[in-house]
């Protein structure tokens, strides 16, 4: 399928829309729900919705214990620990920064891989990227003024990006090519997620539910649709047009949560804050480039002798 056809455009940005409204979703269900409720909350919400399409679909969860173990590992840092996260961090940072500092992701999957020596293309530009993407994250930390971002809430939110970065690490290294589809691992995932969060509620969970409509339709909203649809949305994309062209989406995120924050909950961004969302993004870019590849060897059968001709390929 073209990645310009019309079905596929609607459905990435439909997924825009719900990832990137679910740092608005956080904030409204903030003012009933304490973190841990609304992670445990979205979790199961989620999971509900993936199990649905498990059974519609005639598959199973993963037969196996070490697959199964395997996700429970990644649903502590794919999913429980992330949502309570930035629940905790939106606390006290707005949720277009939230989604801003979630875009983050992918330059610590990058910073992560060199580290762990897992990342062999280390061509300049993704290295640049790299480095440029942190200098955007201090921008929208701003340290040195006193009404910069340099909180604990801000860094709740800069640890989730993290942690989704060592899940993606984690499930490449012991779930690709086990023979699961997409929506076995995430449904087990997000199941095993519940079931973690589910057991941290009598410990950081217990606070008063303050039952009016906003936060219970907030929190209904973010497990149903920004995480089990998000998740159904996410892999059919992946399914028609790879994961290169699916990590796309992930640009439109933080435009997304900026825009959401003014518009309904009157989120003053500086133009520092935008700078450095700008510099994220284009650091992001950079780090999703890869090498051209070679070109491959072509054998001539020749009478005369013929010098060999290098390509280059400009990007």
């Amino acid at each position: 399928m073209d990645v310009n056809s019309s079905g596929t455009l609607v459905r990435m940005g439909a997924l825009a829309l719900l990832w990137g409204s679910s740092f608005l979703w956080i904030k409204i269900a903030l003012t009933g729900l304490s973190p841990v409720q609304i992670a445990f909350a979205r979790s199961l919400l989620g999971a509900l919705v993936l199990l649905v399409v498990l059974r519609v679909s005639g598959q199973r969860l993963p037969p196996d214990r070490r697959s199964r173990l395997h996700l429970l590992v990644a649903a502590v840092f794919g999913s429980a620990v992330p949502f309570a996260l930035f629940a905790v961090g939106e606390q006290t940072v707005d949720s277009g920064v939230a989604g801003v500092l979630n875009a983050t992701t992918p330059l610590w999957a990058l910073g992560l891989g060199l580290a762990l020596g897992t990342e062999r293309q280390r061509n300049p530009a993704r290295l640049v990227g790299l480095a440029l993407g942190f200098v955007g994250v201090l921008l929208i930390f701003a340290p040195w003024e006193r009404a910069g971002l340099a909180s604990w809430g801000a860094l709740a939110c800069l640890l989730a990006a993290a942690s989704y970065a060592v899940c993606y690490a984690y499930i490449g290294r012991t779930i690709s090519g086990r023979g699961l589809t997409p929506v076995q691992i995430s449904s087990t995932q997000l199941i095993g997620a519940a079931g973690l969060t589910g057991l941290a509620v009598p410990v950081g969970g217990l606070q008063p539910v303050h039952a009016s409509w906003a936060p219970l339709a907030a929190v209904a909203v973010l497990g149903v649709f920004g995480t089990g649809v998000a998740f159904v949305l996410n892999y059919r994309i992946i399914e028609d047009e790879g994961a290169t062209n699916a990590t796309t989406v992930g640009y439109l995120l933080p435009v997304v949560s900026v825009l959401l924050g003014a518009v309904f909950l009157d989120e003053a961004i500086g133009v520092r804050v935008v700078i450095g969302m700008a510099v994220v993004l284009v650091g992001v870019a950079l780090t999703r480039r890869r090498p051209a590849p070679a070109p491959a060897p072509v054998a001539v059968t020749a009478a005369v002798p013929v010098t060999p001709v290098t390509l280059t390929t400009l990007k």
